[in-house]
């Protein structure tokens, strides 16, 4: 079990920080640019850095040095070499991202579910895409990219075909959501949101009382009854016309966005 904050557990004047869903992009210059302005003015303070996956529209393997990797990896290095613990959980975009990257970036990869002390209590990250059961298409194609045999035969491509790869999927994926909202829009909504089925097991599960993840782009903090047991899922939202984090202390948990 990770803890999430450095010194005294006592010290409400530390905060921590969970972003996730950035999907930085070279066509989006300007939230790579929100991420490193939030990354100097506010994340340089804090207690600890998590990220929740898809930090990236896509990483195909650790040898692109394109950007906007070079500049999240030297961004995050600089944070972490000052003092600022960065954690990092895979998401849908990026869960390709490894050890190289994660040691230039100075970066602690967590797995897919991770328990950390929080305060001093328990609080389950995750991304989120494993709770959206009812996108059967997706998580077909999910148990199919996490085959240890596919990736390698993956990142043994040229980095040229993965990139394009890469395009292909990103375009199908838009396509299929378009095709899905115009022919039934409220089964849309309901096939990429968490199954409530889904969450009350990862709740039992675990244990815990707090769930905090991303991906379905719905930022929210909603309260439920599990088993008698008063809980909190908290969705982060994503960085497409905004920022969004959310920053817990001794006081609580705040979720808001960053204006452009």
């Amino acid at each position: 079990m990770a803890t999430a904050r450095r010194g005294s557990p006592y010290n409400s004047s530390m905060t921590t920080l969970f972003i996730s869903d950035l999907h930085l992009d070279p066509e989006r210059p300007e939230i790579t640019r929100l991420f490193g302005d939030f990354i100097a003015n506010e994340a340089c303070s804090a207690d600890a850095l998590y990220i929740l996956g898809d930090l990236f529209e896509a990483w195909v393997g650790d040898d692109d040095t394109s950007e906007p990797g070079v500049f999240v990896a030297s961004t995050l290095r600089a944070l972490a070499d000052s003092g600022v613990p960065v954690y990092f959980q895979h998401g849908n975009r990026d869960f390709l991202v490894g050890r190289d990257f994660a040691q230039r970036a100075g970066i602690t990869l967590l797995p897919e579910n991770a328990v950390i002390l929080l305060h001093g209590k328990p609080v389950l990250l995750m991304h989120g895409d494993t709770l959206c059961t009812d996108d059967t298409a997706y998580q077909a194609f999910r148990a199919q990219t996490r085959d240890p045999a596919w990736r390698a035969q993956f990142l043994a491509q040229p980095l040229a075909a993965r990139l394009a790869f890469a395009a292909q999927a990103r375009a199908a994926s838009q396509q299929r959501q378009q095709a899905m909202k115009q022919d039934d829009r409220a089964q849309f909504e309901t096939v990429t949101d968490v199954s409530p089925v889904a969450v009350r097991e990862t709740f039992a599960r675990y244990g815990v009382n707090t769930i905090i993840h991303g991906h379905t782009h719905r930022p929210a903090i909603h309260a439920l009854d599990v088993d008698g047991r008063d809980c909190e899922r908290i969705v982060l939202g994503d960085w497409y016309a905004q920022g969004s984090v959310l920053r817990a202390d001794a006081g609580g948990m705040q979720l808001s966005s960053l204006p452009l």
